[in-house]
């Protein structure tokens, strides 16, 4: 360390330790506040107008980084004539024969006009709505030429932004597309996650825990911000909120009335404990926690785009990360295994001789280390990188395909491992982190030989496959298919012979097909051709397969119309160059490229071998020395836990993104992570014993909390949260005792809206098949996590709830308030079936009205009813059960087929067909109100007026 001064101004330098560091540049460990004046541009020297300073500093960067790549940067594209590349050109104007500007008058100016985006004569400058300038940077534009528009020589813009260079922080990257952008610095604080991860001391705290235990540390720093703000916390919860909020959060069901008597009663000092232990070890523990990682890693059992293939066998990744959660697979493992599952397998094979070890499978009892050693399990595992939406079509160029792909694994990497929107730098240099577009395609090159494939994998003994049943389902679909194209292809035939025999002087010659069959014959044939295709994707639900990748030269392949297997040559091909993309776009290549890493934080050998880039990545990013790793994922879990990141932003560490509210906290439980193995559960485990999470949500003196903590980020007050909208359907079943807790397997479909489910879905060429409910209720009542997710029909209630898209990283769901939540609760069919089904329920378990009530309570709401509830509730019954012996409902009539009208595309002529649906003949409906009471029906009314109330819709 050496410390001097500048100015009179203290600064002090710490020399870098090890790799990582270092390549976080001297000058960010060198934190150093140079100046006074720090963060004001200074004085640029004598002589100098405001404008030229204005111009170097500021106009210029923005010219050469929204303006130069169509107005000069190549003189051959230069878009309507004008270069903005020098000051004579800028006045003599383009096209139009106008200059670009009025120097000394910006109002007039054309420029000025179009990037100021309100002039309807002027087209808006930049075109893309993104890359509109700021305000400030309008206000520099508007300067500059105000001041005269002056351009002064290179020679002496460098010197103008040597002498106004901003204090900051320089940091050493792989290089920038320019020397201003290399050189340029940043705010300290912004830069907080790539420091080196250092445990940080646990801040003195007064007090101890009852039974003289020492204190959580979370609570420590949590209490030394508090005392910073002069806050006292919340009194602790009561038991019975607190279980329900535990239960919630750890597995997303309620509590049952069983479990909560148990904890109110136990007079156990580690009461709490207990329960937290026994929810960490419940199988449904995995399940909750592998919702929020499935959010992140935009889990789908479809393709999405036109076509929307299923991806049949997509259920064995989500089952992976449930497993992986439940056995506390160590994190590090768990992100080798995601980006590089396969090429592990590869090395393991190499050293065993090409043998594959099939004993293990990381089943239920199996130490977790035994997960690393079944093939399938890591083949399963790298379904990771095929999660987004993709397809190959014929009508599309397979270059543009095979890049959509390769950015969408690159940036989402980026944005769920390491913190970072790395899709920021495609197109250019980040424009306010140290991540240069160099870096996005070294990343990238570590992806350029990993192909897609569905892979051979041998189901494992823990995985569920009840439910393959319904194969025949797809059997009868595949049968039907097949007799319509035969009968169609023997039409056509008999057709065509006919045809010949009439005129044989023109035997051989090929009329249209259009001459032989009728337009709706046309229509179906299409229609079964296509169905069959997709069949194929759906049918891979049943078959020992992965969603996979592997490592090799991409085939020459122009469409993926069916599931796609490794080549027999998978060294047939092309070994893919890795370039730095022009604007993206993968036709315009420029500078080679290597695979590599983010080199702001750190640095790594990773090899240009066809096999071996993606190990090589996956072992930096796990590196313990990385110093985002840790951090993102610690910031994660307590997010998962509380219901809100530390830092605000979890894909997103960057300047843009929100600063930790509690950094040394987040670094605290950093290096724990690390440190105890890389264990989700004991990470969870320390934020839920926590005196900060037990806390009560009502604080002693509102006015006082919202005046000092006016954003909430001080965790004084444990802070309410809604259920997820898989919470809210979940917890519906559990009450109504419909749940099916079964834990993994193929997905189901639950009953969703009928406009929804028959609506006539267009997909390329053909129809997508209807939404059919899963025949029996044990299947539709399984938990939502395991409702077939397609990309090109959502769930209504789900959707009102929020949901989110499968087609990019979800780092947080949005909480909105809307009408069609109120609607769906109300009058939703779905709500109004658990309701009935609760209200069966209570009176099949208690014996009177006042039973029934409290039990009511106790199953949604997790307490007893106080005497006003229960009066004001058993009114209500009451005039339910009147109001409903005056009414009278029909059971609808479930369709088995369909009827479709769609237009034949060679003849423009309209046609119609029936869908059939296979499974509706098998349909076991839940209890419709026709078959119910009054008395239940009536009761039902009670049951849907708790399910709407905020204290089931909330975890307080």
């Amino acid at each position: 360390m050496h410390v001097g001064t500048v100015a009179g101004t203290i600064y002090r330098v710490v020399l870098p330790k090890n790799k990582w560091s270092r390549h976080v540049s001297r000058s960010l460990c060198a934190i150093v506040i140079l100046l006074h004046a720090a963060g004001q541009v200074s004085a640029a020297g004598p002589g100098l107008t405001d404008a030229e300073v204005g111009f170097a500093t500021r106009v210029l960067p923005v010219l050469k980084a929204k303006c130069f790549a169509c107005h000069g940067g190549d003189p051959a594209k230069i878009k309507g004539g004008l270069d903005l590349t020098t000051r004579a050109a800028l006045l003599r104007g383009g096209d139009s024969g106008k200059p670009g500007v009025v120097a000394g008058n910006a109002a007039d100016s054309p420029l000025y006009k179009a990037v100021l985006r309100t002039d309807a004569d002027f087209a808006a400058m930049p075109p893309k709505e993104d890359d509109r300038l700021s305000d400030a940077d309008l206000k520099a534009v508007r300067e500059w030429i105000d001041g005269g528009a002056p351009w002064p020589s290179a020679a002496r813009v460098a010197e103008i932004v040597r002498a106004a260079k901003p204090a900051g922080v320089t940091v050493k990257t792989s290089g920038g597309l320019s020397p201003d952008w290399t050189n340029r610095t940043y705010k300290p604080e912004d830069l907080w996650a790539y420091q080196p991860l250092v445990r940080p001391a646990v801040p003195a705290s007064p007090g101890r825990q009852s039974g003289g235990e020492t204190r959580n540390p979370i609570d420590a720093f949590i209490d030394a911000r508090l005392a910073a703000l002069g806050l006292t916390p919340a009194p602790p919860a009561d038991r019975r909120t607190l279980i329900r909020r535990v239960t919630f959060d750890l597995i997303g069901l309620p509590p049952t009335p069983g479990e909560i008597d148990a904890f109110v009663n136990d007079p156990d000092e580690k009461a709490y404990e207990k329960v937290v232990d026994r929810l960490l070890a419940s199988s449904h523990y995995g399940e909750q926690t592998a919702r929020h990682w499935l959010d992140a890693a935009r889990y789908a059992d479809s393709a999405g785009f036109a076509n929307d293939y299923e991806r049949g066998n997509a259920w064995r990744y989500r089952d992976y990360v449930v497993r992986s959660f439940n056995a506390d697979k160590p994190y590090d493992r768990f992100v080798r295994e995601q980006i590089a599952g396969d090429e592990i397998l590869e090395e393991r094979m190499k050293d065993e001789g090409g043998r594959m070890n099939m004993e293990s499978d990381g089943a239920a009892g199996v130490h977790p280390s035994a997960f690393i050693l079944h093939p399938s399990e890591l083949l399963v595992a790298v379904g990771f990188l095929r999660m987004g939406p993709w397809e190959l079509t014929g009508m599309e160029v397979p270059r543009v395909a095979r890049q959509r792909f390769l950015d969408d694994v690159t940036d989402t990497v980026g944005q769920v491992f390491l913190g970072h929107a790395l899709q920021c730098a495609r197109c250019h240099d980040h424009k306010f982190d140290p991540v240069p577009t160099r870096d996005y395609y070294r990343i990238q090159a570590a992806f350029a030989t990993t192909q897609i494939a569905e892979r051979p994998a041998a189901f494992l003994k823990g995985e569920n496959t009840a439910g393959f049943e319904e194969q025949k389902y797809l059997d009868a679909r595949r049968e039907r298919l097949e007799a319509e194209l035969t009968r169609i292809q023997a039409a056509e035939s008999a057709a065509r012979a006919k045809w010949e025999a009439a005129n044989p002087d023109k035997k051989g010659q090929k009329p249209p097909r259009h001459e032989f069959l009728s337009p709706a014959d046309l229509g179906m044939e299409r229609i079964a051709r296509k169905g069959l295709e997709r069949l194929k994707w759906e049918s891979d639900r049943y078959e020992p397969f992965a969603l996979s990748v592997y490592s090799g030269r991409t085939p020459a392949v122009k469409a993926i119309l069916v599931p796609f297997r490794i080549p027999k040559n998978p060294n047939a091909g092309e070994l893919e160059v890795s370039h730095v993309l022009a604007g993206g776009d993968p036709f315009s290549p420029k500078e080679k490229v290597t695979p590599g890493v983010l080199s702001a934080a750190g640095d790594a050998a990773i090899p240009a071998t066809a096999g071996g880039r993606r190990k090589a990545l996956a072992e930096w990013i796990a590196d313990p020395k990385n110093p985002l790793t840790a951090r993102v994922m610690a910031n994660r879990v307590w997010q998962w836990t509380t219901g809100t990141p530390l830092a605000g932003n979890p894909n997103n560490f960057g300047a843009t993104g929100k600063k930790p509210t509690h950094p040394e906290l987040l670094d605290w439980l950093a290096a724990e992570f690390v440190e105890r193995g890389w264990s989700v559960k004991h990470l969870r485990r320390l934020i839920l014993t926590s005196d900060a999470y037990r806390r009560s949500s009502r604080h002693p003196d509102p006015a006082a909390l919202a005046a000092k903590d006016p954003t909430g980020t001080s965790y004084a007050v444990f802070t309410p949260r809604r259920l997820a909208a898989e919470e809210v359907r979940d917890a519906m079943l559990a009450a109504s005792g419909e749940l099916n807790r079964a834990v993994g397997g193929v997905p189901v479909r639950p009953e969703i809206h009928p406009d929804v489910a028959l609506q006539p879905r267009q997909v390329m060429g053909t129809f997508a098949p209807a939404w059919e409910p899963s025949p029996r209720p044990e299947q539709r009542h399984r938990r939502t996590l395991y409702a077939l997710k397609l990309r090109g029909v959502r769930d209504p209630l789900l959707e009102a709830f929020n949901a989110p898209t499968p087609d990019l990283s979800c780092e947080a769901r949005e909480v909105s308030i809307v009408a069609p939540q109120a609607l769906a609760l109300f009058n939703g069919e779905a709500t109004r079936a658990r309701a009935l089904a609760l209200s069966a329920r209570l009176l099949k378990e208690t014996k009177t009205p006042e039973e029934s009530l409290l039990l009511a309570f106790r199953l949604t709401l997790g307490r007893p009813p106080t005497d006003a509830e229960r009066v004001a509730c058993g009114k209500h019954w009451d005039a339910m059960i009147e109001r409903h012996r005056g009414l009278t409902f029909e059971k609808p009539q479930r369709p088995t087929e369909i009827t479709r009208e769609a237009v034949e595309e060679n003849t423009g002529e309209r046609f119609r067909f029936a869908e059939r649906l296979e499974s509706a003949a098998d349909f076991v409906p839940d209890l419709h109100p026709a078959d119910a009471t009054p008395e239940v029906r009536g009761l039902m009314e009670v049951c849907l007026v708790l399910f709407n109330t905020n204290e089931f819709m909330h975890v307080d």
